[in-house]
This record gives structure tokens, C-alpha cells and sequence, in this order.
């Protein structure tokens, strides 16, 4: 059979190709300004460190501290039988302490589930934070005490939720800015262009964090996308790209500060990449060396979050050997009291199945739990 040498412009009943737009076409917006940086973002080890603001230092460092004790806490947990699942955040301690760390008391963060951490260090008890995983509660806090949405197992339906809330609040004049967490994996979702697509349109004011940690469970990141960064999909939705090093507490602080100040004056959304590395498993249910060998965790090991504020503060006389060990003894005290509350029987009322479903219970919900409870004061459990 004859190959078909036919081009577009042969095509039967085909409009005329134009291989340059119209004469009087022009771009919206000049992509120029919102395309990121060719190369991570960095304070530490540079001359922008000269800036660094002390205290803020010093916490960002106690909570990096406190955030790998927690870590490694509840991944003994799980070991122990206390946790169902823990998606460990070692490594990536930098990203969710500084995430928590730029939120106003009004704002909302939105995370996924390997974000407790972030949560933990917005305010939220680190057993409530681990209750999900447990398996007692859906949730196991109140979303609007905390401004905490639920964390989020499906990949990215947070971010259009984000969206909404934000939007919501831009409406009513509410002074609100919605940062909504997300991991490389999660870009790969049609929820993540739903949201980044509604928010630019919107101009909501809300900020997307995507954790690049280099793999989607099993999946490298080069076998999930061909764009030079996934900072440069912000370009393709019209709002500013920005790429940071996410082991750079400093810096990371830094970018998600100035794109919340953004989206805080009706400037719009603003999506940061920031380039870290998940240094254990996926989860506890994971074997990482099945896809990835030692010398690349090594390599990463190398780029420590903790141990790269800490050379830069002890080296500029922010941090002193002081200042070490009362954030390591802070430390151990938090995972102390994780341990002792978690290692505790926890009470469940199997009612609670009923409750929070509804605002308003339906009559089906209410008869299945008049059953439960005859049935349990049959059976002397209440």
C-alpha cells in the first residue's frame, strides 16, 4: 500500500494552515515575567543570607529539629503496630515547616497526606494530626478551629477546594489567602489543572506548594513529565512560576512569603517548586530499593535540611551550641509524649460511625444507629 503523502493543507474541506497567527493577534500576558528561574532558588551559602533575620531563624531551625524527631517517632509507630501507615516527610522538613511558618492566623493550609508535619507546626496536636492514620477518625480535628483542611489521601482534590475557599473569601472581602501542598505526583492529576486553571482565571488568592520529592511512589518525575521544571506549567495557566531549593528552609521561607504577600494584595495565584527528596519509603508499605539505589539517597543525605541551617547559623553566630541542644531536648520531649499518648488504648464509641455525616441526620442514619446501640446494650458494651 502506497504511503499517504497528504498534508494538513490537502485535506479535503480543511481550512487554510496558517503557521503564524493573524496580524492582529497578540499574547494576553507577557510569558516573560511569570517563567521561573532556570535554577533552584538559594539563600543559605549565599550572599542573600547576609539578610537572614535571627529569630526567625532560630525558630525555622527548633521546628526542623522537632519535625525529623517526629518523623522518626511515628515511623516507629508504625513498626509498633500504633499507625496503620506513616508517609514519612524526612528530608522534606524544610517545605512544610516553612509552609506552616508563612500562614497569618486567618489564613488556610490545605495539605496532603504526607503533610502532618506542616500541620504539627501550624498548631495542631501531634496526635490529632496522626489519628487518621491510626485509623479512628476520618479526620481526627476541626478543620475550622485549626484552618486546617482535612488531610487529603486522593491525590491533589485539595487544590480545587483550596481554590474555592479562596475564591469564596476574595467575594466577601475576607483578608484570606489559601496555600494548598501538593507532591510532583500529584501534578500528573486533572484536579491540579482544574485548580491552577480556575485559580489564574479567578485570580484567587491561593499559593501551590508542589513538593518535588523525585518520585510518584515508584514513578521518577521523568516519566511523569517532559517540561523543564513543574514550575514552568505556571506559564501555560498565566500566573508566576517560582523555583526554590526545597532543602533551604531560608529560602523556601522566603519564596512562599512573598507569593502569599502576592495573593494577600489581589495580585493572583503563584505556583512554587521546590526541589527536595523524600530520603525514606513512600510509606512504611513501601520498598524504595526496588526503584531508586543507596548512593542516590546518599547523595541527598548530603543536602540535609537541618544540618544545612545549622552550618549556616552556628557559622554566623545565630545559633550557638546552646541553641542546639535546647531544640533537641524540645525535641525529644514532643516525641516522649507522642509515644506515651499513642502507646495509650485509645476509647472509641462505634456510635461515631453516625456522626458528622450529616449536619442534620436522615431518618435511614438515625434508625441504623438506634439498631447499633440496641444491639451493643444487648451484647453490655455501653
Amino acid at each position: 500500500m502506497k504511503k499517504s503523502t497528504m498534508t494538513v493543507q490537502e485535506l479535503p474541506g480543511a481550512p487554510a494552515y496558517r503557521p503564524t497567527p493573524p496580524p492582529s493577534w497578540k499574547p494576553r500576558t507577557d510569558p516573560a515575567p511569570l517563567l521561573p528561574d532556570t535554577a533552584p532558588y538559594r539563600v543559605l551559602g549565599t550572599d542573600a543570607a547576609d539578610r537572614l533575620d535571627a529569630a526567625l531563624m532560630r525558630r525555622l531551625y527548633a521546628e526542623l529539629v522537632r519535625g525529623r524527631r517526629y518523623n522518626a517517632q511515628a515511623t516507629a509507630l508504625t513498626k509498633q503496630g500504633r499507625l496503620a501507615v506513616y508517609p514519612s516527610s524526612t528530608g522534606q522538613e524544610a517545605c512544610q515547616v516553612a509552609a506552616a511558618l508563612v500562614l497569618q492566623e486567618r489564613d488556610w493550609l490545605f495539605p496532603s497526606y504526607r503533610d502532618t508535619l506542616a500541620a504539627v507546626v501550624r498548631g495542631l496536636d501531634p496526635v490529632q494530626a496522626l489519628t487518621l492514620l491510626r485509623g479512628d477518625w476520618h479526620t481526627g480535628y476541626d478543620p475550622r478551629e485549626y484552618r486546617i483542611a482535612p488531610l487529603c489521601t486522593p491525590l491533589a482534590t485539595q487544590l480545587p477546594h483550596a481554590v474555592g475557599l479562596a475564591h469564596a473569601a476574595r467575594l466577601k472581602g475576607d483578608d484570606v489567602v489559601a496555600l494548598a501542598l501538593v507532591g510532583d505526583g500529584g501534578t500528573s492529576e486533572g484536579d491540579f489543572h482544574e485548580a491552577l486553571n480556575f485559580a489564574a482565571v479567578w485570580k484567587a488568592p491561593v499559593v501551590f506548594l508542589v513538593q518535588n520529592n523525585g518520585f510518584a511512589i515508584s514513578v521518577p518525575l521523568a516519566k511523569q513529565t517532559a517540561a523543564p521544571s513543574l514550575a514552568h506549567k505556571a506559564v501555560g495557566y498565566g500566573m508566576p512560576g517560582r523555583l526554590v531549593d526545597g532543602n533551604d528552609a531560608a529560602a523556601v521561607h522566603e519564596v512562599l512569603a512573598a507569593a502569599m504577600e502576592r495573593a494577600r494584595r489581589g495580585g493572583g495565584p503563584t505556583l512554587v517548586e521546590a526541589v527536595t527528596y523524600r530520603i525514606e519509603a513512600h510509606t512504611n508499605a513501601d520498598d524504595a530499593t526496588r526503584y531508586r539505589g543507596d548512593a542516590e539517597v546518599e547523595a541527598w543525605r548530603a543536602h540535609d535540611p537541618v544540618q544545612l541551617l545549622e552550618r549556616e547559623l552556628t557559622q554566623r553566630g545565630i545559633l550557638d551550641e546552646d541553641g542546639i541542644r535546647e531544640a533537641r531536648a524540645a525535641a525529644e520531649t514532643m516525641a516522649a509524649d507522642l509515644r506515651e499518648r499513642m502507646n495509650a488504648e485509645p476509647v472509641l464509641d462505634p456510635t461515631d460511625l453516625f456522626a458528622h455525616v450529616y449536619a442534620q441526620s436522615t431518618p435511614q442514619l438515625k434508625e441504623q444507629e438506634a439498631q447499633l446501640r440496641a444491639e451493643l446494650d444487648a451484647e453490655g458494651e455501653r
